[in-house]
């Protein structure tokens, strides 16, 4: 109590973010009783008749839930890895660069897609690779025959992941290049005297010191495992690539808005909720254990 009178004022700051959260992340939650009834619009979350586990026997048992599926936790998956792998080389890359001006011309040119949105640069994507696009275009010039890149299920999965890498890799590179630049000076120092050359001081001091962030970062991205890009695919995918493309987030949009199957779409709502949730509390947990990471 003592403590509180003294940081009242800083709650109370928090307040509104406080009333704001409730309002948008917890109030809509209400609407998850849609799982387990056979939700009308017109009769409403009282009058809507109740099924039970209706719905997710009803999803479960659908021909596509089990493709969508594998393509959520086949994309989040490269997603992950290659979010990790793909910073670290550039920042370890970066990090050999001796000409300062011409390594932050580098790290801003990497950040900056980071800052668009998905809506510009699904169009930009979805013009460099149309049938005739520059990349086709590119491949006419070699002798290739054109590929239709976005009506592939294959190659379309890979310009899913390829793309978002892209976007994001520069936030996770300057997060490592903070990591490297805390590694005490006198580690280098002491590893020339001894003879070690760059390479050797990168293996034996760089990474080692940057294996406490690469550990966070790389358990902290599993609690999204089933976190694919909703607005990344949305806006880039169409029917012919929904084998390859489709994803829990997209599959929920369609189920809901253009199939008026609410109950079921609530219903895999749900069901990825609840995989999220338990995610990222053991990810939270194993965060704390090996990195003594904690929220509070």
């Amino acid at each position: 109590m003592k403590t509180l009178k003294k940081e009242y004022l800083l709650h109370f700051m928090l307040l509104p973010g406080v009333i704001i959260t409730l309002i948008y992340a917890y109030g809509p939650m209400a609407g998850l009783v849609m799982a387990f009834q056979q939700f009308e619009p017109l009769s409403g979350f009282f009058k809507s008749e109740f099924v039970g586990w209706d719905n997710f026997k009803y999803v479960f048992e659908l021909p596509d839930f089990m493709q969508v599926l594998w393509n959520t936790i086949f994309i989040a998956v490269f997603k992950m890895v290659l979010f990790l792998l793909v910073p670290l080389i550039l920042a370890l890359l970066l990090n050999e660069v001796t000409k300062s001006w011409f390594s932050r011309i580098i790290q801003s040119a990497i950040f900056l897609p980071f800052f668009l949105s998905w809506t510009v640069l699904g169009g930009v994507i979805i013009e460099l690779f149309s049938l005739n696009g520059p990349v086709n275009g590119l491949l006419e010039a070699i002798g290739l025959e054109p590929i239709m890149f976005m009506l592939n299920n294959g190659w379309f999965r890979g310009i899913v992941i390829g793309s978002d890498v892209w976007k994001g890799m520069g936030y996770n590179m300057i997060v490592m290049l903070a990591a490297i630049t805390g590694i005490n000076a006198t580690l280098y120092e002491a590893a020339e005297v001894d003879g070690a050359g760059r390479w050797k001081q990168m293996l034996n001091i760089t990474l080692p010191g940057m294996a406490p962030i690469l550990i966070l970062l790389g358990v902290l991205s599993l609690g999204g495992i089933l976190n694919a890009g909703f607005e990344q695919i949305l806006i880039m995918y169409n029917p012919t690539v929904y084998e390859g493309g489709d994803i829990i987030d997209t599959f929920v949009y369609r189920l809901g808005m253009f199939s008026q199957q609410f109950g079921p779409a609530a219903a895999v709502g749900l069901f990825k909720s609840v995989v999220s949730l338990a995610m990222v509390s053991i990810t939270y947990y194993a965060a704390y254990k090996y990195s003594d990471y904690r929220i509070f």
